[in-house]
């Protein structure tokens, strides 16, 4: 954690410190047929029973990619640490038979100049927005909320969507993503009934808890749109956005704007201690990107996503002799 906070004060300044709090399960828990394996740099010339983590390491091992996370204390970079960080996750990646790693890095940090002195090459950019919930003009939201067209009904529904929705609920992410394929997907959707059990079981125990809007087209039952917010045990101050979608055929009535706006009202008496929501978008998506600006989320910096080829990156690694 005082590693973690460290990088924090020194990459990201305006987010809040992460808390002590299910640490070890967010690290730990993960989806069925996932691994997630993880590297610390100690300082071994403490005494025994003492430590202090200068690094830190993790590639999580899902489908056909593996997705690296990397930390290293401010006061040790630029020595070669995050360098054996990586290789030594990189070799790992190769032995297990994938070909393919990727990373997140986030815009206006060193992360950008290191991935690509290391060979990754750019493959998506989005760019990440927050909103404070105290600048919210709450009057304003109430009417956002209420735009939607006739014909919908706009619901709520804390921890998750109920069973009988899941597969209503699956069917709408799957008919809403727009299969681009610039993305690496290194935080793939759910969008299979079972899949998406599991993801829901998986945030609970890593201590994330989900809310959820979605509305219903009342003539066919179908599930039209939705919006998907996670508060984390560990920093409970900053919410996450996750999904929001409309089917394709559903848009054009304010249904993003509605459930958006009303996912606010919710959140501020579920969790009166949220103060920020945080969320990601792709550059080329105008239309989310407008929602957002309406509801008063301000542009923060473009968080950058690289791939890698897994056996390059470890000749590249190689000590030289």
């Amino acid at each position: 954690m005082e590693t973690l906070n460290a990088v924090l004060a020194a990459d990201l300044p305006d987010d809040p410190p992460w808390q002590d709090v299910q640490v070890v399960d967010y690290l730990a828990e993960t989806m069925p047929g996932e691994r997630r394996i993880s590297w610390v740099a100690e300082d071994d010339r403490l005494a025994e029973g003492e430590s202090a983590i200068f690094g830190h390491v993790s590639i999580l091992l899902l489908g056909d990619i593996g997705v690296l996370e990397v930390l290293v204390h401010p006061d040790l970079r630029r020595r070669g640490l995050g360098r054996e960080l990586v290789a030594v996750a990189a070799r790992r990646a190769y032995l297990e038979g994938f070909s393919s790693i990727g990373v997140e890095a986030i815009g206006d940090t060193p992360a950008i100049a290191f991935y690509q002195s290391l060979g990754f090459e750019q493959e998506y950019v989005e760019t990440r927005s927050v909103l404070t919930l105290s600048s919210v003009d709450w009057s304003a939201l109430g009417a956002m909320a209420g735009g939607i067209s006739s014909g919908y009904r706009v619901e709520y529904h804390p921890g998750g969507p109920p069973a009988e929705l899941l597969e209503a609920y699956a069917q709408a992410k799957l008919e809403g993503q727009d299969g681009d394929d610039s993305e690496l997907d290194l935080r793939p959707s759910s969008s299979d009934p079972q899949r998406l059990r599991d993801s829901l079981d998986t945030l609970h125990r890593r201590g994330l808890k989900p809310y959820i809007v979605l509305a219903t087209h009342e003539a066919s039952g179908a599930v039209a749109g939705l919006t998907e917010v996670v508060v984390p045990a560990q920093h409970p101050e900053r919410a996450d956005q996750y999904d929001t979608i409309v089917v394709r055929e559903h848009r054009g009535y304010g249904i993003d704007r509605a459930i958006k706006a009303r996912m606010l009202f919710e959140l501020r008496n579920a969790e009166p201690g949220l103060r920020e929501v945080q969320t990601w978008n792709a550059q080329h998506n105008e239309s989310m990107l407008k929602v957002n600006a309406e509801l008063g989320f301000q542009s923060d910096r473009d968080w950058f996503e690289y791939g890698a080829d897994v056996a390059q990156l470890v000749q590249r690694l190689e000590p030289h002799q």
